[in-house]
């Protein structure tokens, strides 16, 4: 193999992106585990975050930006309201239509999931490496942002 840019669809780039692929997935279930929301399955956390970045959203609104069955979104946001984290009110527009936002409840535990996630990842990445290593990852960093950049 030569050290040379690897071309698309090499062996070297595709085990780099299956290698990449598999630690951000361990990575991902590392930081949920210190931001204790693994008691909620992935969809109902999806629309928890929705809410927190679009605002108030209607339940088929919901739905669609999720790319789910209205039903489904029923189904989460009952689930949601009876664990105390959305709350609906009547549509000023729309009477037959409810607007669902997240209770302040939620919004705190979201800050403070965030925060657990924040301490362990910078308390870890202090603890086992080096600056140099530190230095390294920010690089590194870099180079994942452009990937994901549009």
């Amino acid at each position: 193999m030569s050290n040379g840019p690897a071309r698309p669809g090499s062996a070297r780039t595709s085990a780099l992106a299956e290698d990449l692929r598999l630690l951000i997935g361990r990575l991902k279930r590392r930081l949920r585990e210190q931001g204790q929301r693994e008691d909620l399955p992935p969809s109902q956390v999806a629309v928890l975050l929705r809410l927190e970045k679009d605002g108030p959203a209607t339940v088929s609104s919901l739905a669609r930006s999720e790319g789910m069955r209205p039903q489904s979104m029923s189904s989460a946001i009952s689930a949601l309201e009876a664990a105390g984290l959305v709350r609906g009110a009547p549509d000023p527009d729309d009477g037959r239509q409810t607007i669902m936002s997240l209770t302040d409840s939620c919004r705190e535990r979201l800050r403070t999931g965030r925060a657990a996630r924040q301490d362990w990842l910078s308390r870890t990445i202090a603890a086992r490496l080096s600056a140099r290593e530190q230095d390294e990852l920010a690089a590194a960093v870099g180079l994942l942002k452009r990937l994901v950049e549009d």
